[in-house]
């Protein structure tokens, strides 16, 4: 991620108008004076137009003063017209060559125009005539960062310094520069410095930020963005790197908040697009997930990563069909990268397409052979395709290359348990245990294994560890009960079968509160408050103890201006769950 140079406006500082010694001799009338007043005057209401058309009246008044085709030029530059203002700065220039204004304004003009060469030659011989104006070392510092001379560029940014030591704005590029070069202490430094100086400066507030992120100090990091947003609200990169800080503190809500700021004031900002769209993925809003990635692939449409995460979320929404010709669009780009072939494999295999799958990852295993994943999931394809042999040789692999990965070993011991092979099952099941002591599933396949075994006293112990890490499992449950049965105890067995009826009735209406809330959330996003607040009080009528469909709730009611029946929602949602707070 490039860290943010926020330049100020590339004229500022610089002298609009200054006749020359004879001007007033010529114009006896006085007005060419009036008619600069009038041009300042404009320039200080924002007006552009007005002055562009001053100077314009003064250039045809008197041709020859330099300081009219100079001010001009700045105005045309400001209004984006670079061409026309760099024939204004040159004919200023023409009529006097040594005009340090006009050198300035015409290297800024030219490095618009990436003509990086002569617009450095302008901002050189503006430095030879006046070594002593730290504008001049600003224009000069600024080209040579554009021409990738980052040690030049921060030496005539110390010159620019020595000269103005009190000039916070120069600390603060400075200070760009100095973390672009990854020096980071000095960078934060410099930021201090032109906070010490200007403590409102919202882009030196912005830029140390940034710098206490990368430093990992989020705390402070966290302070000096909210700042940077209050003093400069309009400002996307305020509220991205405020929304990666929240992210990286796990305040997931808030920090989609900020996101969706940025892209709002900035719709063309793809990293904020990203960002939103991997942390719409982390709360399970796959199609908010899918909106951002898609912004971001019309934005990058060369971007192999864009999408890949695109494919992603599209899997993740469970369209597999739109995700397969993103990981074939990223492989165009990126022939050679195993991952976007191993997500495509996944694509297929989401799709029941098990033949594409296992192409896709033995041409992904050529390329990353000692990739642990990989085998694994080729062996979940072969297994798919009751290739059960294949399989157990793949997941055998991965476990090879890593022993820790839980899920290879749970997989691989229920594909010997399908094959009737339970002691080299239990024995997969306990090396999962072995890497995640508290893998409930883990525990209900050790147990359902030595239940076929008749080992009833160790089923059970397993069955009862199941249970115990994750109480609403109904099938260990279940299973616990039958074993319980025959090993004769009717009154336990009778307990575990009615728990497990009652958990599954639960889960139904779980299940059918989690459609109405995430259909209500799609309504909210579309603008349509009744229709959310209905589909997120059927939710809660389901299931009144589902904390998420509290929180939207309250939310909606919040849009709607139902303050206070909001926070008791919110209140609600929060007490159910501590991770649901406004």
């Amino acid at each position: 991620m490039r860290f943010p140079w926020l330049l100020v406006p590339v004229l500022a500082g610089t002298v609009l108008f200054r006749f020359a010694g004879g001007a007033k001799a010529q114009n006896p009338t006085g007005k060419i004076d009036a008619t600069y007043q009038n041009g300042v005057a404009a320039l200080k209401r924002g007006d552009l137009a007005s002055a562009r058309t001053a100077f314009e009246k003064i250039i045809k008044l008197a041709p020859q003063i330099p300081e009219a085709h100079n001010s001009l030029g700045w105005v045309l530059l400001t209004q984006g017209d670079t061409d026309n203002a760099i024939v204004q700065f040159r004919t200023a220039l023409k009529l006097k060559p040594a005009f340090v204004q006009a050198h300035i304004n015409l290297a800024n003009a030219l490095s618009q125009k990436k003509n990086l060469e002569e617009a450095a030659a302008e901002a050189r011989t503006a430095v030879t005539i006046a070594p002593k104006d730290s504008e001049a070392h600003r224009t000069l510092g600024r080209v040579l960062s554009l021409r990738d001379d980052p040690e030049g560029a921060i030496s005539e940014f110390g010159r620019a310094l020595e000269i103005e030591p009190q000039r916070p704005d120069l600390h603060d590029e400075l200070g760009s520069l100095l973390a672009q070069q990854g020096q980071m202490d000095a960078a934060a430094g410099e930021f201090s410095e032109a906070l010490k100086l200007q403590p409102n400066l919202a882009s030196a507030k912005l830029h140390l930020g940034v710098v206490r992120w990368q430093q990992k100090q989020l705390d402070e990091a966290q302070q000096l963005l909210q700042s940077a947003v209050q003093f400069s609200p309009q400002n996307p990169q305020a509220h991205f790197y405020l929304g990666c800080v929240l992210q990286d503190k796990n305040q997931r809500e808030d920090a989609i908040r900020e996101l969706r700021i940025a892209v709002q004031l900035q719709p063309t900002f793809p990293d904020a697009q990203t960002q939103l769209g991997l942390n719409l993925q982390r709360v399970s809003d796959a199609e908010g997930a899918v909106a951002a990635f898609r912004e971001v692939v019309k934005l990058q449409p060369e971007s192999a990563n864009a999408h890949n995460n695109l494919g992603l979320a599209l899997i993740q929404l469970g369209d597999a069909a739109n995700a397969i010709p993103e990981f074939e669009t990223a492989l165009r780009l990126h022939p050679n990268d195993a991952s976007y072939r191993t997500n495509l494999g996944t694509a297929y295999l989401q799709r029941t397409d098990f033949d594409s799958a296992i192409r896709e990852f033995k041409t992904a295993l050529e390329i990353a052979p000692k990739d642990a994943t990989l085998h694994y999931d080729l062996g979940l394809a072969l297994k798919f395709k009751d290739q059960l042999p294949d399989a157990i040789v793949e997941f055998q692999k991965a476990a090879e290359l890593d022993p820790a990965q839980a899920d290879v070993h749970y997989t691989m011991g229920i594909t010997f348990w399908q094959q009737g092979k339970f002691d080299e099952a239990a024995s997969e099941m306990r090396s999962a245990l072995q890497a995640k002591p508290d893998y409930a599933e883990a525990y209900y396949m050790l147990g359902t294994v030595l239940k076929q075994q008749n080992k009833l006293p160790e089923a059970a112990a397993a069955l009862r560890e199941a249970v115990r890490l994750q109480p609403d499992f109904a099938g260990a449950h279940t299973t616990l009960a039958a074993v319980l049965r025959q090993s004769g105890d009717a009154s336990g067995a009778a307990a575990e079968a009615r728990l497990a009826g009652e958990i599954s009735k639960n889960k139904d209406s779980f299940q059918a509160a989690t459609f109405d809330t995430n259909s209500g959330r799609r309504l909210l996003n579309l603008g349509d408050l009744e229709g959310a607040i209905a589909q997120f009080r059927s939710a809660i009528s389901r299931a009144p103890t589902y904390a998420p469909a509290h929180f939207h709730l309250a939310e909606a009611l919040k849009r709607k201006g139902e303050s206070s029946e909001a926070q008791k929602e919110f209140q609600r949602a929060a007490e159910l769950d501590p991770r649901f707070r406004p």
